[in-house]
Order: C-alpha cells, then sequence, then structure tokens
C-alpha cells in the first residue's frame, strides 16, 4: 500500500489503481484498519465504485465481518443495495471466497489484468486500416451524437444479466463522469468509424493518471467483429495516450 501526492491511498495492485483512477471525481478513497473504503457518492449503484477493498483474500468467517463492515460504512446510504468486496492481491489468490461467499449467493467476479509498456503495444499484421480513429471532444455539446453511439454500442453489448433501461441508465452516468476526466486531460475516448456510412464500428476509453492508464469499455459492434478493427483501435489509443502522459502519479 502506498499513498499519492493529495494523502489518497493507493493499492498495491496495478489493476486496483488504476480501476479506481477511473472512477468519477467525487470519489473518496479512506484507509482503515485492514481494507479500503471506496465510496462514489454521485452514483452510488456502482458496484465497483462503491466496495470494501481488503488486504487480503478472504478466510475462515470473513463473510459476516466482511458484511458488517460494510453495513457499517454503507448503511446509511439507500441507494447502496450491494455489497460488493475485493481483495488487493497480484498473485490471483482467492482464498476462501468459494465457501464465504459464493456458497452463500455472491457472485465471484475472476478478472486478468494485462499489463503492458507502451512500447510493447505493437500493430497487429491484419490490423484494418479502412476505418478512421478519432478522439471525441468531451465538453458538453460536441459530438453529442457519436456520444450517442458510443453508448448504444455499450448497450447493444451488454451482459445478458442486465436489463436494457437499467444499463442504459448506467452506462450514461459513467460516460458523463469519464468525460469529466477528460475534459481535464486525464486520457480521451477513441471511436473507430466506417467512412461511408459515419457509423460508430467500435469503441474504447483510455483514463490517464500520471504515469499510467487504463482502458475502458473497449467494444466492437457485433457486425464488425473479427475484422482487425478493434486491434487498430487500441493501438492507436494507446500511442494516443502515451503521448499525454504527464510525470509520477505518486504511487
Amino acid at each position: 500500500m502506498t499513498v499519492g501526492q493529495d494523502a489518497t491511498p493507493v493499492p498495491r495492485s496495478l489493476a486496483w489503481a488504476t480501476a479506481i483512477d477511473t472512477l468519477p471525481l467525487d470519489r473518496v478513497v479512506e484507509r482503515r484498519d485492514g481494507y479500503l473504503v471506496v465510496r462514489s457518492p454521485g452514483n452510488p449503484r456502482h458496484h465497483w465504485g462503491n466496495l470494501l477493498l481488503f488486504d487480503r483474500p478472504p478466510g475462515v468467517g470473513d463473510a459476516k465481518e466482511w458484511e458488517r463492515l460494510f453495513e457499517a460504512e454503507f448503511g446509511d446510504g439507500p441507494l447502496v443495495r450491494h455489497k460488493t468486496f475485493a481483495w488487493d492481491c497480484t498473485d490471483g489468490e482467492a482464498g476462501l471466497a468459494g465457501t464465504e461467499f459464493v456458497d452463500r449467493g455472491y457472485d465471484l467476479d475472476e478478472s486478468v489484468a494485462l499489463v503492458a509498456e507502451p512500447g510493447q503495444v505493437r500493430a497487429h499484421r491484419r490490423e484494418n486500416r479502412e476505418v478512421v480513429i478519432r478522439d471525441l471532444e468531451p465538453r458538453r455539446g460536441a459530438d453529442e451524437e457519436l456520444w450517442h453511439g458510443v453508448l448504444e454500442l455499450q448497450v447493444a453489448n451488454r451482459d445478458e444479466r442486465y436489463d436494457e433501461q437499467g444499463y442504459r441508465a448506467f452506462a450514461r452516468s459513467r460516460l458523463d463522469d469519464l468525460r469529466e476526466h477528460f475534459r481535464l486531460g486525464r486520457g480521451a475516448w477513441y471511436v473507430a468509424v466506417d467512412p461511408t456510412q459515419g457509423q460508430i464500428v467500435a469503441s474504447c476509453g483510455v483514463v490517464v493518471t500520471g504515469e499510467r492508464a487504463r482502458f475502458q469499455a473497449v467494444d466492437t459492434a457485433l457486425a464488425h467483429r473479427r475484422r482487425g478493427i478493434c486491434s487498430r483501435l487500441v493501438v492507436e489509443a494507446v500511442q494516443r495516450s502515451a503521448a499525454s502522459l504527464t510525470g509520477p502519479s505518486g504511487s
């Protein structure tokens, strides 16, 4: 665990550090004994924006204790209707997550974070050269038709578990939050556009914080997959984002 220049605690895991980087500007990260409290007051329904991040994986009896701690931290917020727990590890250790949480009805989200230096990201030999890659203007009222296209692409590609109306509201809120980052020069949102129809066929965001950055919502339209479009998009997004890196992040 380290502390950033603004005295905000920074997780050991680069995956978690960058995940927090992408949260709304009003986020609050507070250190407790053995865990971090991560809050997003402007988006209380965001599961991964309102959680407890522990220093270690769950052990015997932790489910009830972690639930008690979550209730103590978030119980006064009626819009926080979930319970989300995570642990700040870099080795993939899950501890007793299965017996402590999954057996009690929780979903276990196991993710692998891929990390690369900008110079390690290279163009794919079959990348699509027909689409046009551009970054969207984040200020209000600008590129609104394209921002709407980004939203529609995310809704179309959502997990089937989520109903359209609820997911649309969530995705719109997240995009609004990310545009606040981009207006401050902390990255950008990139789209691949079909030049013949002017249609967005792929999309992704990159949030830049100091010398680190993280992708957000990499999507390709179903009808345009396996054509090298996303391969082109992510490489150009990395190259453009690397050019905007500002210096030490304090982590």
